[in-house]
């Protein structure tokens, strides 16, 4: 838990968004940050040495070198004041971009035999050995391992630490910060052989520990780790880690691009920031990898039973008690979770609003409260998923803004009373899996679903059931481990089409199918992926943007291999969902055992649709004597009309003296900055947050909360300057 370095308690919170009949802004221009230490990632045509670098760095005395890359990225890393870097990249010579390092955190029986594991045990490699991951080479790129673990420590072969700087990827340890057990977890699930199995127990497990005390990274150690995996030689590397930045085309997303194209089989999470579209992060936004969301595996998940309400899903508190309520129990409101507000809460449920405390201290305020259990509900729009640091043994769950403030209205009517019944339930996607598609380009990720909750698995010190795409991903590095063994001469996008083509389509408790950014081809299943005899790449088909005119269209080239041992014949045909497009397919063909041949589907706009869409999509299905293949299309009538700025809140942080906010910037930004203004005289106040060059997607951010600022009400106001305009969203705050 973080030493609380301000006492100060502030009172905060958001109203509705300002209607647009609300007084316009002017906002001054961003205070200048020239003397900003900040931390660069340079894109060169070619990487220069250290010495030919330094060199040129003389007159620059604060810039230190960071990284060097030359494996999956061409360029360096940089540290130094703003100014001096920007001097030092003006006019220099094969500069292709400057990004500024943004930070990654670890996103934070059995799923394992769910997925096909057992069954594939009965397959055998060419040399007569069962399939375990044999020989496969796997690097885990995280917060390091824990290499002594007793399941571990077998199958441990080695690693880099990029937070260190030394070869002992250990993880992070109490007396050195805030412990880590993130990447055993996830090493844990791809290779464990010993009390428990992983996917791959016969792996080779490489650890490249980018993401030090409490998780937390920057995109040039993830860059140098991916760097240092490539050069080792690495057949798969798992990246459970990720930002809230959806774009295609950040460093990260670039070198994994770079990697495969190298022959490494890169699996990455997509994030936990569901069940909104547009909310997955690079680097799961990277073409060429496979992006991982989250589903369930056979489980009991515990609902929440409210008279006169609809049941709500519990999403449990990392490092708390599995929820276990066996009766029906009153819910007390509990405000934010201080000692004086949880006077009532003995022999029943706490029901406790997100923000200005830890997480840490809500539930032990609870627990000392003498409360059975807690509910902790968001601050902001929809649901949401969380971590206390320590643990403690107290059942604790999380549910969304509204399904909280809908119980807090039942409460203030009268005593209430919840049960607690738990549903038998299998792939369905996890509430909090991070959906596509990528913006800018409108591709389809995630890829495809892996079992992501509950998934039990080793850390320091024993084991623990932990969830999110975190958990999903190594499921995925584990089956590619094991397809290699089977298929050594297979390449990434063979594997990847491999896992995609066997997939399970997931549906509803309706019957109706998941949208395809939400699973992409649905949940892996290694039995039938080993079944493979047709291959096609690509396997979801991202079509872009159609133009508006009438008979517009996209061409998407697909190329089908057949590696079985006989002869195959090939048709297409659509699977009709809409009637204001048509399909161009390919002719029926036959392809002879280790044939390959490409193949052009055209996409026409026959007219405009009937009810206005955006995002379109649905499935080309190629047979194949008697089997059928599903391949998913997505494609974008027009550029989605959306404003600069979308979603923005601000709402107390998880400590005291700070302040969490959220923004949208579907189209990146130039500028962008949060300024106060009195909500009287309407005169500018400063600004409380500032950035420039932010990249499309989903933004969050927490502040420390200006002092002098108190005691009154303010418009926060949001902006975004791109290209000479300015679009703003306004709240109204107290403090």
């Amino acid at each position: 838990m973080k030493n609380l370095l301000c006492l100060l308690v502030i009172f905060f919170y958001t109203l509705s968004p300002v209607a647009n009949a609300a007084p316009a802004f002017t906002i001054p221009p961003l205070p200048s940050l020239e003397d900003e230490m900040v931390r660069v990632i340079v894109e060169t045509d070619s990487t220069p040495t250290y010495q030919e670098l330094q060199e040129k760095l003389t007159p620059f005395p604060s810039i230190k070198i960071g990284y060097l890359y030359h494996e999956v990225f061409n360029g360096y890393s940089l540290i130094g004041k703003r100014n001096e870097i920007n001097e030092f990249t003006k006019g220099l010579k094969g500069v292709i971009r400057v990004t500024e390092a943004i930070q990654y955190e670890a996103h934070n029986e059995s799923s394992i035999d769910f997925i096909g594991t057992e069954r594939a045990r009965g397959y055998f490699d060419r040399e007569g050995n069962r399939l375990t991951g044999q020989g496969i080479k796997v690097g885990v790129i995280d917060t390091g391992l824990d290499y002594e673990h007793p399941d571990i420590r077998r199958n441990y072969k080695g690693g880099r630490d990029l937070v260190d700087g030394d070869r002992f990827p250990m993880e992070t340890k109490a007396k050195h910060g805030m412990p880590t057990f993130h990447g055993t977890h996830v090493a844990g699930v791809i290779a464990a052989n010993g009390r428990m199995n992983g996917v791959a127990p016969g792996a080779e497990l490489y650890a490249y520990r980018a993401l030090g005390p409490g998780g937390y990274g920057t995109s040039d150690q993830v860059l140098a780790a991916i760097e240092g995996a490539v050069k080792d030689g690495m057949d798969v590397i798992n990246l459970s880690l990720g930002s809230n930045v959806n774009g295609p085309d950040l460093p990260i997303s670039v070198a994994l691009d770079r990697a495969v194209e190298k022959g490494v089989v890169a699996v990455t999470s997509s994030g936990n920031s569901g069940p909104k579209q547009w909310t997955v992060g690079t680097p799961g936004t990277s073409e060429l990898s496979i992006s991982v969301g989250a589903s369930t595996p056979p489980m009991n998940r515990p609902f929440l039973h409210v008279v006169g309400l609809d049941a709500i899903e519990l999403i449990p508190l990392l490092g708390s008690t599995p929820w276990n309520l066996k009766r029906s129990y009153e819910v007390v409101y509990g405000g934010i979770g201080k000692k004086e507000e949880l006077s009532k809460v003995r022999g029943k449920i706490a029901l406790i609003k997100r923000g200005e405390l830890t997480f840490f201290e809500k539930v032990v305020h609870a627990k000392e409260a003498g409360a059975v259990a807690v509910i902790i509900f968001n601050n902001t729009e929809g649901p949401f998923m969380g971590t206390m640091e320590g643990g403690y043994d107290i059942p604790s769950s999380t549910i969304s803004k509204e399904e909280g403030e809908r119980l807090v209205t039942r409460i203030e009517e009268n005593k209430t009373f919840a049960q607690t019944l738990y549903k038998s339930q299998e792939d369905q996607m996890a509430i909090f899996s991070s959906r596509g598609p990528v913006t800018y380009n409108w591709l389809i990720k995630p890829d495809l679903v892996a079992p992501g909750v509950e998934i039990r698995s080793t850390v320091p010190g024993g084991y623990m059931n932990l969830q999110g795409t975190s958990m999903a991903a190594p499921h995925v590095a584990g089956a590619a481990a094991i397809l290699l063994q089977a298929h050594p001469e297979w390449s990434p996008s063979d594997v990847k089409s491999a896992l995609q083509l066997s997939s399970v389509p997931l549906t509803k408790e309706d019957g109706s199918y998941y949208s395809v950014v939400d699973q992409g081809a649905g949940r892996i299943d290694i039995t039938k992926a080993l079944q493979t005899e047709t291959i096609i790449t690509p396997a979801t088909l991202s079509f872009g943007q159609l133009k508006e005119d009438a008979f517009s269209y996209q061409e998407k080239e697909i190329t089908i291999q057949n590696v079985s041992r006989e002869t195959k014949t090939y048709t297409f045909k659509e699977s009709g969902e809409h009637d204001f497009i048509r399909f161009e397919l390919p002719m029926t063909f036959s392809l002879p055992p280790g044939k390959r041949k490409t193949v052009t589907l055209r996409l026409i706009k026959k007219r405009e649709p009937e009810e206005k869409q955006e995002l379109v999509e649905g499935r080309v299905i190629v047979l194949e004597d008697g089997k059928s293949y599903s391949l998913p299309y997505l494609f974008v009538i027009k550029e989605p009309d959306y404003p600069r700025i979308m979603g923005f809140t601000i709402v107390p942080g998880d400590n005291v003296d700070s302040l969490r906010y959220e923004v949208y910037l579907p189209g990146g930004a130039e500028e962008f900055g949060i300024a106060l203004f009195d909500q009287k005289t309407l005169e500018f106040r400063g600004f409380i947050e500032s950035k420039k060059q932010i990249s499309h997607g989903l933004m969050e951010g927490e502040i420390k909360i200006p002092f002098q600022k108190q005691g009154k009400t303010y418009y926060a106001v949001g902006f975004v300057r791109y290209k000479g305009q300015e679009d703003q969203a306004q709240v109204m705050v107290d403090w």
